[in-house]
């Protein structure tokens, strides 16, 4: 089944979308003139807007749950595997997709705004909205959905399973069954509450994680200070092939760097704007900020403090995969979270494994309830004229047999079926975000323009010149001072907290 795996991978992951990923992330940073960096002012106020409705989130509770989908594994064990293979210079790579990555995200996630509809009482939006109402191609959001049910239903949730029991069974002795059966019962009581509980333990789990683990990668890397200088010097000679150690695998570095970056940050990939179009917010540019937002702190704090502690502890060892080691620290260890333990031991022993573990638990778990959202959405598209409600309870049984059949597999079939399913959504997503520049500019001109004024940015379709965006033109109606009020069709009055 491996090499089966691994055949297909090598079709998708080809050097074609490594560059379709840089690319496209460049592009729509120059398009929107640096918008990750000229928006940063806006963030602190626009990620604790805590505009609610009995169909919608709040931005903020739409940002957890989005980097609860991007805050997983690959944080740990993604950026280890990036190291084994791709060398240090692999991490300059992973900074620079996310930085670009920011312009992609904030795209997609207006786009999901733009285009969300009320279902069954909820928000629900994402590409296969976006592609049907703004490209207007019917079959291609259809073949979206179906790509991203398969993908984030049962391909993706073993990758994060796999990590948990992993780390589990290395910290304290517990076999994968046990801790796989206990995260499907757990999981099973979330998800079988609906989105409104998916967002509320991703609000309170998410932060704490977040801040935890990046606290004690600053005191190994304060403990290890003198050290620092040359990590860097070495993370951007190996990124450009001048390090004699590490020039031998460049393009491993860049395909490793790009490919664990999109598979950690998410950017481009299609899967934040289903937690995008959930949130109430006047504006979409407004949610677009922030899931820009939400790249950096993925990417840049959290998979930044798993490569210093790595990198500052020596605790790394590098493999390129048709060759032989080029610098052995943990001898025959496979790259994976054990890296990361390895080096939190060297400084705080007795402290790493179960820390790492216990880590890799939170990252892990609230990106298979991420998963289990996005697939629900999408499946609700699929089904939305012929409500087939016996489906969800299938795609719940589906996502948590899977999660015990990860939990309990090997790690390389693991991460290989995930790697097919990021890599088949990234290609459908990048190319209908690509042919939706336009729409996606008008959106983003029309807050600047607004903010220029002097107002708090309300999105009216009609003067933008945006079809299709039946929800904010039949449903969202506001007064003249720009705060929200009853629509006209469904009678909901939004709550500012």
């Amino acid at each position: 089944m491996l090499e089966i795996v691994n055949w297909i991978n090598n079709y998708i992951w080809s050097p074609a979308l490594i560059y379709l990923c840089l690319g496209t992330g460049l592009f729509f940073t120059l398009a929107t003139r640096f918008l990750q960096i000229r928006h940063m002012k806006d963030i602190g106020k626009l990620m604790f807007q805590r505009n609610t409705s009995e169909a919608g989130i709040s931005s903020f509770q739409a940002l957890s749950l989005a980097l609860s989908g991007r805050v997983g594994t690959g944080n740990i064990a993604g950026v280890a595997t990036a190291i084994a293979y791709g060398g240090p210079g692999a991490v300059f790579w992973m900074w620079l997709i996310a930085f670009l990555g920011a312009g992609s995200a904030f795209v997609e996630a207006a786009l999901g705004q733009v285009w969300k509809e009320k279902q069954d009482g909820q928000f629900r939006g994402g590409p296969a909205y976006y592609i049907e109402k703004g490209l207007k191609i019917k079959w291609y959001a259809v073949l979206f959905a179906a790509v991203t049910v398969l993908a984030t239903g049962a391909l993706l949730p073993g990758v994060q399973a796999n990590s948990i029991a992993s780390g589990m069974d290395n910290a304290f002795g517990i076999s994968p069954w046990i801790t796989g059966s206990v995260i499907v019962a757990v999981l099973a009581v979330i998800i079988f509450g609906g989105v409104k509980r998916i967002a509320r333990v991703a609000e309170f789990v998410v932060p704490f994680m977040a801040v935890g683990y990046i606290l004690v990668a600053l005191i190994i890397i304060f403990m290890n200070i003198s050290q620092l200088p040359d990590i860097m010097a070495l993370i951007f000679s190996s990124a450009f092939g001048q390090d004699a150690a590490f020039g031998g695998i460049l393009g491993a570095a860049i395909a490793w760097g790009v490919k664990r970056g999109i598979y950690s940050n998410e950017a481009g990939q299609g899967t934040a704007p289903h937690a995008a179009a959930a949130a109430e917010v006047s504006h979409p540019a407004k949610q677009g900020i922030v899931q820009a937002f939400s790249v950096y702190i993925d990417t840049l704090f959290i998979c930044s403090a798993t490569a210093f502690m790595i990198l500052i502890t020596g605790m790394y060892n590098v493999t390129p995969e048709n060759g032989e080691p080029i610098k052995t620290t943990l001898g025959e260890m496979k790259p994976g979270p054990g890296y990361t333990q390895a080096a939190i031991e060297a400084e705080i022993p007795g402290f790493g494994a179960p820390f790492v573990a216990l880590a890799l638990l939170f990252f892990a778990f609230t990106t298979i309830m991420a998963y289990y959202y996005m697939a629900e959405t999408n499946l609700a598209y699929i089904n939305k004229k012929t409500k087939r409600v016996w489906t969800e309870y299938v795609l719940k049984f589906v996502i948590l047999g899977m999660v015990l059949y990860g939990s309990v597999k090997t790690a390389d079939v693991a991460w290989g079926l995930g790697d097919i399913g990021v890599g088949a959504m990234a290609w459908l997503n990048i190319i209908a975000i690509l042919l939706l520049t336009k729409p996606a500019l008008k959106i983003l001109k029309d807050y600047e323009t607004q903010k220029k004024a002097g107002k708090d940015p309300v999105f009216d379709p009609v003067k933008v010149g945006i079809e299709n965006a039946d929800f904010w033109e039949k449903e969202y109606q506001y007064d003249g001072g720009h705060e929200p009020t009853k629509g006209t069709t469904t009678g909901q009055t939004i709550n500012k907290n």
